[in-house]
Parts: C-alpha cells; structure tokens; sequence
C-alpha cells in the first residue's frame, strides 16, 4: 500500500507506524468519577472494527517524522486523502 506523506510525497507503508482510528476523542477524567472511568476504559479498550472509509493516524517513522492523517478504505486499502495531523488531533 502507498500513503502519500503531504511533505515527502507518495511512499511505501512499510515507512509508517500505524496509530489507529483518529476519529475517537480522549474523554476528560476527574480523580474519583466512575462514570468518566468508564468512558476513560472504552476509549483505550474497547474499538469498533468498521468495514468502509475511515480516518488513521499514521506516523512517518523512515521518513519526516510527522503524524499524517489518512483517510482510507479500510476494504480495499484504497487511500482517499491524507493531510497533516493537528497537535490536537493526537
């Protein structure tokens, strides 16, 4: 698969680590919340697996170092678009 680095241009997978889904949000926890405990344990265990379009971080580890994120066909592994990650986007 080929991911097109927005500062290196199109490279091999292999040059990247993959982060996971980047649509999910880290939920915010105050000491003794159960609820936000809760919410805190399905953000870091509990993942959906989606078959279709789905946006990733990925890192360009073997190249600019930067986290990108890729918008993909998790089906065919089809690269829609990839764009920069935000400091707060990770």
């Amino acid at each position: 698969m080929r991911i097109p680095c927005p500062y290196c241009g199109s490279r091999d997978s292999q040059e990247f680590v993959y982060r996971g889904d980047a649509s999910k949000q880290r939920p915010l926890v105050e000491p003794s919340d159960e609820a936000a405990d809760a919410a805190f344990f399905d953000y870091v265990y509990l993942r959906e697996n989606p078959a279709g379009v789905l946006a990733e971080h990925w890192y360009h580890a073997q190249g600019c170092r930067n986290w990108i994120v890729v918008e993909r066909d998790t089906r065919s592994h089809t690269v829609i678009a990839a764009t920069m990650a935000a400091g707060g986007d990770l």
